[in-house]
């Protein structure tokens, strides 16, 4: 399907004579990198930084452990539903403005969260706040492999990850703490004006895309034509579908793993206060070295046997966490969260190389996958606590992450 050239105003060229992608060691690699860091980093600041407030919160608003997950399954899973129509917004009127637009208004809307007059206004705020964050991850892999030449692509999808590890680490820490000592609505405020300085620097920083040729929307013949072949393309796939799959499954592991800790570890054999707990969250560094090292491993071993391979440190650290010794506790969470980051940026980066033409398309549909698996398995693996408390909890788990490797078992690398 041919695309359509860009307009007059564009100062994109139409498709045949576009710029030659950025490549490692140019000015723009550098500024561009910092700024899907940085723009990276405050979208998971922004989205998660409520995780550890669960305990908190269902004490305050009486709730269930399975209903204070809402307050994060609520904006995943609104940002779940986004990604499509915010990719195809994406294709016909551009990237930058649908990540920097986003991104500022869910910084905003945090800051009126501080004044939710109760719990099911908080809800309706992290609804609208998982809907407006979905510009970024919807576009921000489309983004880097249309601009990026595709050795280096890597590298800079492991940063970018890296900052989702990063501000997902620090919202959660700077949340809880300051939830502790003061109360989560102060938390709010915190959280709010550091997402908001994130979103400026994001917006002054990202170059304008050079290689961005747009689409028609899906509402003319053309553009549902282009929609139909997209999807075929991105569908029609079976390794790409295996990729989906293992997104949903290994994100619903990994947020169910940090949502329900938290209950465990306040209650026998730990009973650890809120703010220790914090510390946990601190772990997110691995993910973050996890994610810088991706690349490499994948080009020096192959991204079919590191993915394979990071999903069966993932089993092995839910194992570990069943034990009563704190420590093997912390070591089992270190070993998932750095096998998840690690995972997440292989599989990731496969998805924008398999994906010929319909790249957005693709990108949306594996982050559908993933943030749906973080709403429905998030907040289903909840209903488990009531029946074998963490034991019933880790065991689905660990049967969502071997069911990501059996998907993946035959996934080569070469098609």
């Amino acid at each position: 399907m041919t695309r359509r050239p860009s307009s007059p105003a564009s100062p994109v060229p139409p498709a045949g004579t576009l710029p030659p992608p950025i490549h490692a060691g140019e000015p723009a690699f550098r500024a561009t990198r910092l700024a899907l860091f940085a723009g990276g980093f405050s979208t998971f600041w922004l989205l998660y930084w409520v995780q550890p407030l669960m305990p908190m919160l269902a004490h305050d608003f009486g709730l269930s452990p399975a209903s204070s997950s809402a307050a994060l399954s609520f904006a995943t899973g609104a940002m779940a539903l986004a990604l499509l129509p915010a990719s195809l917004l994406a294709d016909r009127y551009g990237r930058r403005t649908l990540m920097c637009g986003g991104l500022l208004a869910a910084a905003l809307l945090t800051l009126v969260m501080a004044v939710a007059p109760d719990w099911h206004g908080l809800l309706a705020l992290r609804l609208l706040c998982g809907l407006l964050l979905a510009g970024m991850p919807a576009v921000a892999m489309a983004y880097l492999a249309e601009e990026f030449d595709p050795a280096a692509l890597g590298s800079v999808m492991g940063l970018y990850i890296g900052g989702n590890a990063l501000g997902g680490m620090s919202g959660r820490l700077v949340g809880v703490w300051l939830a502790d000592a003061l109360s989560w609505r102060m938390a709010a405020v915190a959280v709010g004006l550091v997402g908001l300085a994130g979103a400026v620097y994001f917006l002054r920083r990202l170059p304008p895309s050079r290689r961005f040729v747009p689409r028609p929307l899906p509402f003319s013949a053309e553009g549902r034509a282009s929609l139909a072949a997209g999807l075929r393309e991105a569908l029609g796939d079976r390794g790409l579908l295996a990729l989906y799959a293992t997104s949903f499954l290994i994100m619903g592991a990994f947020v169910s793993l940090y949502n329900y800790l938290g209950f465990r570890l306040a209650g026998a054999p730990f009973f650890l206060s809120h703010s220790v707990i914090g510390f946990i969250f601190m772990l997110y560094m691995v993910g973050t070295l996890a994610s810088a090292l991706s690349g490499r491993l994948s080009r020096r071993f192959g991204r079919g046997p590191v993915l394979r391979t990071m999903l069966g440190v993932m089993a092995a650290s839910l194992l570990l966490t069943l034990t009563d010794a704190l420590v093997l506790v912390v070591a089992g969470v270190a070993g998932l969260t750095f096998s998840f980051f690690a995972g997440h940026a292989v599989a990731s980066s496969w998805v924008g190389a398999r994906a010929q033409s319909a790249k957005a398309l693709a990108a949306a549909l594996y982050l559908s996958a993933y943030y749906l698996g973080s709403s429905l398995v998030g907040s289903s693996s909840g209903l488990l606590w009531s029946w074998g408390q963490w034991t019933g909890v880790a065991g689905v788990l660990v049967v969502a992450v071997l069911l990501a490797l059996a998907a993946t078992w035959r996934l080569s690398d070469k098609g």
